[in-house]
């Protein structure tokens, strides 16, 4: 009786100890901080980048070949447009979708990829002033 009383415990001791280590790495990945889902993609991810082309209109100027515009993504379909160019001026621009193409939401700068036609083409007309066309490198 008595044997059989120590074994009971002894078994149930043991299966305790196997519940509780395997029960370990389930507590410490509960513990751990959970990972932040990968932003999906938008339009100013996919407009970003370098493109090379030339000023064709200058209300104030002469057209100008060789010129590389930057287009880097700041914000959700928003995107900042600087030049090597000094004519051209820093612009900050929100973008959307139009049936096709991706143009400016807002403001007077005009921006247009016409998907259509050829998704790597941007023009881009700054305070109606100034026109540029290029292509992505």
């Amino acid at each position: 009786m008595i044997l059989r009383q120590f074994l009971r415990a002894t078994l149930c001791a043991l299966l305790t100890l196997s519940v509780v280590a395997s029960l370990a790495p389930l507590a410490a990945a509960a513990s751990a901080p959970i990972a932040k889902p990968k932003r999906l993609p938008d339009l100013a991810d996919f407009v970003a980048g370098e493109y090379f082309g030339s000023v064709i209109s200058d209300s104030r100027g002469s057209s100008q070949n060789g010129v590389t515009l930057y287009v880097t993504r700041i914000g959700k379909n928003r995107v900042q447009i600087t030049s090597d160019y000094p004519r051209l001026p820093v612009a900050d621009v929100s973008i959307r979708t139009a049936m096709r193409s991706i143009v400016q939401a807002n403001g007077n700068t005009v921006f247009v990829i016409d998907r259509a036609k050829d998704s790597r083409r941007l023009d881009i007309s700054f305070n109606n002033e100034v026109t540029w066309s290029g292509n992505k490198r």
